[in-house]
């Protein structure tokens, strides 16, 4: 039997199904229906949305969208254990706290590198084509069961925990995979031949340096609006990168796809819309200003989108 990429969706599934079964539950939760019927439908999505109808799912995406909107997503006052039990712990395990988050990725690594060799009866025991993100999972499993052995603690206080820190991140946790849909909802309505067009008519495409820095401004700014480098990634590509700077200048694709994805993350420091990097973390940190985090990359961004620029018009040309 090939472990698949869907086992991991299933994995995902059924913590969403426990997490939302948990809030749901929880009588002290403000939102309790509401936020516990957004990760329920989330979890649905994960454990059948191969078996349902395409418009189904979208019709369950909108849901989230709408609970998420309307402020049903909200967290509760954490459960969480005793301050001194929590030291004690600390200082019992000392760095060996860190043995299961180191874990993750050296099991990736290892089963990253090695799958190809894992094949038995002419079967692949690991899907090859999702071997990272799969490697990735395992990797997770791995290290819950070590830090149970370690904290002496179960399954179960992990599960709160999760329901937890799930409780506060909120929506922003389905940000990437909605985002990630969208970038390819834009690709398949044609976006990128539109900003083609737009940038073609508008701005002068015959210097080849012009061309570099709309493409590496382009993806810093389609990221900040729809906060995920890879959604912007098939707009700008499509539309400026393969027809202009491949087609025209004879560039090469995989300089360019490196540096642009480059340029991309600048545009994640700086928008607010990657929420799950620059407003979660400000959450978490109970920081007076909920776009700290943001305003301190800004410098770092803009700088490096100078230097991408620089770099794509030496390098893709070489």
């Amino acid at each position: 039997m090939t472990l698949t990429i869907n086992y991991l969706f299933y994995l995902v599934g059924i913590i969403l199904l426990v997490v939302g079964g948990m809030i749901i539950t929880d009588k002290s939760h403000p939102k309790r229906v509401s936020a516990g019927g957004f990760w329920l439908i989330y979890a649905l999505i994960f454990l059948v949305g191969d078996w349902l109808p395409v418009t189904v799912v979208g019709v369950l995406v909108v849901a989230m969208a709408l609970i998420a909107g309307l402020g049903g997503v909200t967290g509760a006052k954490p459960k969480m254990l005793a301050e001194q039990t929590r030291r004690q712990s600390a200082v019992r395990l000392g760095n060996k706290l860190f043995v299961p988050a180191l874990t993750i990725p050296v099991v990736t690594v290892i089963l990253t590198l090695g799958a190809k060799y894992l094949v038995f009866g002419g079967v692949p025991l690991i899907e090859l084509k999702n071997v990272t993100l799969i490697g990735f999972g395992v990797g997770c499993v791995i290290a819950l069961a070590i830090a149970c052995v370690m904290t002496r603690d179960t399954v179960g206080q992990s599960m709160r925990e999760t329901r937890r820190l799930i409780d506060a991140l909120s929506w922003a946790a389905v940000l990437p995979q909605m985002l990630g849909m969208l970038g390819l909802v834009f690709s398949d309505a044609g976006v990128g031949k539109a900003v083609a067009h737009v940038t073609t008519a508008y701005v002068n495409m015959d210097y080849r340096i012009v061309a570099v820095a709309v493409y590496v401004i382009g993806m810093a700014l389609f990221t900040m609006v729809m906060g995920n480098g890879f959604a912007a990634f098939p707009v700008m590509t499509g539309g400026v990168g393969v027809p202009i700077l491949v087609g025209v200048f004879h560039g090469n694709p995989a300089t360019m796809a490196a540096i642009g994805m480059f340029s991309g993350y600048c545009g994640t420091l700086m928008t607010p819309m990657a929420a799950n990097f620059n407003i979660v973390p400000a959450a978490l940190l109970e920081l007076p200003d909920k776009n700290a985090v943001i305003k301190v990359q800004v410098p770092t961004a803009v700088t490096l989108l100078v230097v991408n620029i620089i770099l794509l018009n030496w390098l893709m040309f070489i």
